[in-house]
C-alpha cells in the first residue's frame, strides 16, 4: 500500500509582522511531534524559539519539563525505599533524569526527620523527672500540641494528595456561606 504525500498550502508571510498561517502552524508542531529538532525548523521557517514554544503549548505538545504532582514523587520515593533502584524508577515512572529522583529522596528524608524529631523530643521529655505538678501539665500540655501539629500536617498531606487525585478541591474558602437545609 502506498502513502501519498500531499504538499502542504499555506500562504506565505509577506514580511516579519505578518502573523503564520493556522496550517503552517500544525505541520511545524507536527514535525517537532514526529522528532525532527526544533533549531532545524526555526531556520527553515524564520519564527523565533518563543513563537515556536508559544504554538507546541497552544496545541497541548508537552515534552521535557514534565511537572509531578506531590502523590507521584512520594510514590517514587517510597518505590525507591523498598527496594527499587533509581534506574528502574526512571524507567518505570518514565522520569528522565535521576537528579530529580534524588532532590525528591532528599526533601521526604528531610519532611520524615522533621516528624521523627517531634517524637524524640518526646521521648527526652519522658525521661526527665519533674519535680512539681505545674511542670507536669505543661509537659502534657506541649506534647499535646506536638501531636496536634502532627496531625495537622498529616491531615494537610492527606487532603492535598486527594485534591490532587480527585481533582476538586476539598478545603472550604474563606467567606464561603453556608447551606440551608
Amino acid at each position: 500500500m502506498e502513502t501519498k504525500e500531499t504538499a502542504l498550502i499555506y500562504s506565505s508571510r509577506t514580511s516579519k509582522q505578518q502573523k503564520f498561517d493556522k496550517r503552517l502552524i500544525s505541520h511545524i508542531v507536527s514535525l517537532v511531534e514526529q522528532g525532527v529538532p526544533r533549531k532545524d525548523l526555526i531556520l527553515a521557517y524564520g519564527m523565533s524559539s518563543r513563537s515556536l514554544e508559544a504554538w507546541l503549548f497552544q496545541h497541548g505538545y508537552r515534552s521535557g519539563n514534565k511537572s509531578y504532582t506531590e502523590s507521584e514523587r512520594r510514590s517514587v520515593v517510597r518505590a525507591i525505599e523498598s527496594g527499587m533502584s533509581l534506574k528502574q524508577a526512571r524507567i518505570s515512572f518514565n522520569i528522565s533524569s535521576a537528579s530529580l529522583i534524588n532532590q525528591w529522596i532528599k526533601r521526604f528524608k528531610q519532611e520524615n526527620s522533621e516528624l521523627r524529631d517531634f517524637s524524640s523530643l518526646d521521648m527526652s521529655k519522658n525521661q526527665q523527672t519533674p519535680e512539681t505538678s505545674e511542670s507536669l501539665e505543661l509537659q502534657a500540655l506541649k506534647k499535646a500540641l506536638a501531636e496536634a501539629n502532627l496531625k495537622i500536617r498529616a491531615l494537610d498531606t492527606m487532603i492535598d494528595i486527594a485534591e490532587d487525585q480527585l481533582k476538586i478541591d476539598i478545603r472550604k474558602k474563606s467567606g464561603a456561606r453556608q447551606s440551608s437545609k
